[in-house]
Parts: structure tokens; sequence; C-alpha cells
């Protein structure tokens, strides 16, 4: 599969079907930074069995889902939402969606039930690439590059379908690969 987009800001990084790294095995990657020096992005599709009480006490009752970012970072929480009205911060990454903001504002309007989750996504850990690196894992096929997307399949809530959803969006050429098994031996 050739990818003919080159990476950049809010653009989707899709998995090939049989990459058996763990931390990449069909996800859908949101660029949040690109630049010559790396790229930083989100995997949209892998929960962790966490939710945001369950990291940020102060939240109560927060049943916010919390993603698995990347395997870099660990350690650190971010956050991407559609909701800028409400929030009044972050720094626009795609049409409607945002990285980041004022956690402080944040925290008073989750505790305020003023944002749903459909307007937000947190993750744990984010993933990265050196300079090279991404364009490297591209050439090699690992990764297709998009921009055909709704800002829906961001917030989505429906994991399994992430995946699938956004390889059918890149046209007939790349529709069958949605139906690939996830384990090759089992074709």
């Amino acid at each position: 599969m050739l990818s003919r987009l080159e990476p950049s800001l809010g653009k989707l990084l899709i998995s090939e079907p049989f990459l058996m790294d763990p931390n990449f095995k069909r996800s859908v990657v949101l660029i949040a930074e690109h630049q010559e020096e790396g790229t930083v992005g989100f995997i949209l599709n892998h929960p962790s069995a966490l939710m945001l009480k369950d990291l940020i006490p102060e939240l109560g009752e927060a049943d916010f889902p919390v993603y698995i970012g990347g395997p870099v970072g660990t350690d650190t929480i971010h956050f991407i939402h559609r909701c800028y009205d409400k929030i009044r911060d972050g720094e626009e990454i795609a049409k409607g969606v945002y990285w980041g903001g004022n956690f402080e504002a944040l925290k008073i309007l989750i505790n305020n039930n003023s944002i749903s989750p459909d307007e937000i996504k947190f993750f744990i850990g984010y993933s990265g690439w050196a300079e090279q690196q991404l364009k490297d894992e591209i050439e090699e096929n690992t990764w297709i590059v998009s921009d055909k997307y709704h800002a829906d399949v961001v917030f989505s809530d429906n994991e399994e379908e992430v995946w699938r959803e956004v390889i059918i969006n890149l046209g007939p050429k790349y529709a069958h690969v949605s139906k690939f098994p996830q384990n090759p031996n089992l074709n």
C-alpha cells in the first residue's frame, strides 16, 4: 500500500493491517505535531482500562474513558477536544479538533457536567517519532497517511470500527483491506 500524502498536522496515520507491534496493531494515530525534529500523535482507538476519575481523584464522577496515546511518556495525560467554545483554549490541529488547553478550566467544566465524553478524549502517553523515523516507516508501508476523515471518527467510542472506517474512507482501492483478519494465518 503506497501512501501519497506526507504526514502533517491533523492527518491520520493508519497502521497496515498485519502490523504486529502491540503498541500500534490496527491503530489510527492523529498527528498533533509534525516538524523536522519529529512527530507527535495520539492513538485514537486503543482504550485503557482506566477512567479519568481513576487518574485525577478530584474529578469525582468523571466517567471519561482514557486511551493509550502511545508508548512514550506514559506518565503524562493529554487531551484533544472539539469544544473550544467551552474551554476557550487549545491548539487547533484539524478542522474543529483542538489539542490541550487550560486544564484547570477543564476540571471545572467536567465537575459541572458541562462537557460530555463525545466532545473530548483523554490519553496516557503519546506516540512519537524522531525526524527520519516516521518517513522511513511510511516508506516501509507500515503507515498510510490520510486526511479523509470526519471529526466524529476522532471522538468515536467504537474503537473496533475506527480503523475499519478510516480504511474504507480511503476509497475502493483500500476498502477490501478493512476485511482482512487481524491474524494473517487465518486466511
